[in-house]
C-alpha cells in the first residue's frame, strides 16, 4: 500500500470512528431522555398510588358513614311507625 492509500484509509476510518461516535452519543442522549420520562413516569405513578390509597380510605369512611346514617333512618322509621300506632291506639280508645 502506498502512503496516500494508507491516508486515505485512515481519513476513511475516522471518518467512520466519529460517525460511531456520534451515533453513540446520540444513543446516549436519547437513553438519558427515555430514563428521565421513566423516573417521570415512576413519580406519577407513585403519586397515583397514594391518591389511591388516601380515596379508598376516603371511600371506607364515607361508606360506614352512609351506613350508619341508613341504619339511623331505618331506626328513626321504626321509632315513627311506633309513635303513629301509639296515637291511633290513643286516638281510638277515646272515640
Amino acid at each position: 500500500m502506498s502512503d496516500g492509500q494508507d491516508e486515505d484509509g485512515l481519513a476513511a476510518a475516522a471518518k467512520r470512528f466519529d460517525g460511531a461516535m456520534a451515533r453513540l452519543d446520540q444513543s446516549l442522549q436519547d437513553m438519558t431522555g427515555r430514563l428521565q420520562r421513566l423516573k417521570r413516569i415512576e413519580v406519577d405513578t407513585q403519586r397515583l398510588v397514594q391518591e389511591r390509597a388516601r380515596l379508598a380510605t376516603e371511600l371506607d369512611k364515607t361508606s360506614a358513614r352512609a351506613k350508619r346514617l341508613d341504619d339511623s333512618a331505618h331506626e328513626v322509621s321504626r321509632r315513627l311507625v311506633e309513635a303513629m300506632e301509639t296515637v291511633r291506639s290513643v286516638l281510638a280508645k277515646t272515640e
